[in-house]
């Protein structure tokens, strides 16, 4: 991360220049309000930090019934198993930028129509996933969209839900903690 940027929006942070948000949880925006036990009433707010990367909606934890969320652990055993693909859903450009080294980019705007790369065969009209792999999918983090919103349509089009794992966390927790990146590839 440029070390200009960092200044300039620790900086903000310290003179108060960067506005608080109410809350973005998934397709609204919340006002929570919590009382202390003193009585205090606190609103509490988002601002955009270096670590927070941008304005997305905070997702839920389980995009899907009998999705398994996982975490850091579950990602790197994942991509030495044979029988398990982890998957860049960000877009095509981000992914070719920076991504977990051993990954698979496939945009979150593809992955319904390409379950026969997850181990699914399209018959006539339908998707039959007898022998799917375990996909472990991702994108930004817990205010991006777009590895929840693969994740309904793969399982709309008959990808079955328990071999499905979110990292939630995705790029945002993987950069956070300090992994290895690597540029995407084909």
């Amino acid at each position: 991360m440029n070390k200009h940027w960092m200044l300039a929006a620790a900086l903000a942070l310290a003179t108060g220049t960067v506005a608080a948000e109410n809350l973005r949880i998934i397709d609204e925006t919340t006002e929570f309000v919590v009382t202390k036990a003193n009585g205090q009433r606190v609103t509490i707010t988002r601002t955009m930090t270096p670590c927070a990367k941008n304005k997305g909606w905070i997702q839920v934890m389980e995009p899907e019934p009998g999705v398994t969320v996982v975490g850091e652990i579950e990602i790197l055993n994942a991509l030495n198993d044979r029988d398990a693909l982890v998957i860049d859903m960000r877009s095509q450009e981000e992914y070719l930028a920076k991504t977990i080294p051993g990954s698979m980019g496939i945009p979150y705007t593809e992955v319904a129509t390409r379950l026969d790369e997850l181990g699914c065969e399209k018959s006539a009209d339908a998707w039959k996933c007898a022998t799917p792999k375990k996909v472990y999918a991702f994108c930004n983090g817990p205010v991006c969209p777009q590895s929840p919103m693969a994740i309904h349509a793969m399982v709309r089009e008959g990808f079955p839900a328990d071999h499905i794992y979110y990292y939630r966390g995705g790029m945002l927790d993987w950069d956070a903690l300090g992994f290895t990146t690597a540029p995407g590839d084909f």
